[in-house]
């Protein structure tokens, strides 16, 4: 998923006002900020095979160290913990430690069976929605009308930057959502990871920003 993460993102500053919207969403795409150091070190291996699926021309042979229910555990417990040492705050830790790993939550609803339990398990998981374009639209879709409407609802904006870069920041994911999915097949690896690895330093500086601009209700 992508827009399915940014709404847990988003849905989270419901449930805690004290934490910022950008950590929320480091929390919930963590997965996707380890995997791309991942793949061009050469430890986790993507490939570019149009047609693996109908919504992503990316194969996803071994990432089991960004994205299994294991790892993601840990590197949930590991954030949480970091965020309590640095704020002192249990129940943010908890919700961003949950946030973490409710990434492999989302990839296992949409990928097909390739999502793995372990790094040392060759057990896989995948209920497949990718297989459906309309299906992965609407899920998504409705997950990140959702996830947004909470953030609204749980915030307001003291200015202008607060509403109308919200606008923009929602404008920015719903564009590079729908570049992706209809859009051609990336020129190669590289470019994915490159790309994912720009696209979450931006998202997350722009989210910050905007956060700082609005108030809890």
């Amino acid at each position: 998923m992508f827009l399915g993460h940014f709404a847990l993102g988003f849905a989270a500053k419901k449930v805690d006002t004290g934490v910022s919207l950008a950590t929320a969403f480091v929390a919930a795409q963590l997965a996707d900020v380890v995997w791309p150091v991942l793949v061009l070190s050469g430890v986790e291996r993507v490939a570019i095979a149009p047609g693996d699926t109908a919504v992503t021309p990316l194969r996803f042979e071994s990432f089991p160290y960004s994205h299994s229910l294991v790892a993601l555990a840990l590197w949930g417990a590991a954030f949480g913990a970091l965020h309590y040492l640095s704020r002192g705050r249990a129940r943010a830790a908890i919700l961003l430690a949950l946030l973490v790993l409710s990434h492999w939550v989302l990839d296992a609803l949409s990928h097909r069976p390739d999502v793995p339990l372990a790094p040392w398990s060759e057990t896989v998981v995948g209920l497949g929605l990718w297989r459906s374009r309309p299906a992965t639209l609407a899920v998504e879709g409705l997950l990140f009308a959702g996830g947004v409407a909470l953030y609204v609802a749980a915030t307001r904006g003291r200015d202008g930057a607060g509403r109308w870069g919200l606008a923009a920041l929602l404008g920015v994911l719903g564009a590079a959502y729908l570049a992706a999915f209809f859009g051609p097949p990336p020129p190669s690896v590289s470019a994915v990871a490159l790309t994912s690895m720009l696209g979450a330093v931006v998202l997350m500086a722009w989210a910050a920003w905007v956060d700082r601009h609005r108030s809890p209700r």
